[in-house]
């Protein structure tokens, strides 16, 4: 796209965008041989108070993880959304603890306990921040995240304390897509009431924020934050900063 485009609206992704999620504050954790962080011990410890008389730890902790490998193959191959609450009613299920409503409230509360976490270790940078509140007077605002648990997206959006300047936002589990599915771009398109050439996405990950965007027809901003390198199947975007502080100087200068 070498014209200078007529942008009406921006499309921010959430995570590393909008807000940092750090897995430095994750809890450490031993398994397999080895340390490392992880949201496991969230929820480890209620599961095992849960079913005392059945449980297996290892093998609960497999469990969780080819659970976890298998939704990850899923998303990567159909650009489907599967839901936290359904990530562990599958690993219960494996259990085999079946899927009565005891099982759905057991798996519920394993899914509280671990969205509350990643809440915990999630903060939006005041510059960032900053950042959106400049630009907000002079363009439609959409917000467009990758996240398994609608209620928490919503509400970590909120804990930045801009929601109400967004005037479209979709979480991938409110309506079972993820990017870089091309419905998703066209559907927060139409929310905004605006053609995808006026948009301009402003994303961190090549494939889902960049590859996406671009191929919906928008223009992309790819923030760059560790100067790292594409792959030579994603298109170069439109623009590269380092981080969202950087966007409404770029808005500024393609005006």
């Amino acid at each position: 796209m070498a014209e200078r485009p007529l942008i009406k609206a921006v499309v921010l992704d959430l995570f590393d965008t909008l807000v940092r999620w750090d897995p430095e504050r994750l809890p450490m954790f031993a398994w397999g041989g080895r340390e490392f962080r992880s949201t496991v011990p969230w929820f480890i410890d209620h599961l095992e108070k849960a079913i005392v008389d059945r449980f297996d730890r290892e093998h609960a902790i497999n469990t969780y993880f080819e659970v976890l490998k298998e939704i990850d193959a899923q998303r990567e191959r159909d650009a489907i959304e599967v839901s936290c609450l359904d990530r562990f009613m599958r690993m219960l299920e494996r259990l085999g603890l079946g899927n009565d409503a005891e099982v759905r409230e057991l798996a519920a509360e394993l899914r509280r306990l671990h969205m509350s976490g990643v809440r915990e270790v999630t903060w939006a940078p005041p510059d960032w921040i900053a950042a959106v509140r400049a630009i907000a007077p002079d363009y439609r605002l959409g917000l467009l995240s990758n996240f398994d648990d609608s209620e928490t997206g919503h509400q970590i959006v909120r804990d930045t304390g801009i929601a109400g300047l967004f005037d479209a936002i979709i979480i991938s589990a409110d309506i079972g897509l993820r990017k870089p599915h091309p419905d998703v771009f066209r559907q927060i398109a139409t929310m905004l009431e605006c053609e995808p050439a006026e948009i301009l996405f402003v994303g961190d990950t090549p494939r889902y924020d960049v590859l996406g965007a671009h191929q919906a027809g928008m223009y992309t901003v790819w923030l760059n934050h560790r100067n790292a390198q594409l792959a030579p199947e994603i298109p170069a975007p439109d623009y590269t900063i380092k981080d969202l502080s950087e966007l409404p100087a770029l808005l500024a200068s393609i005006k």
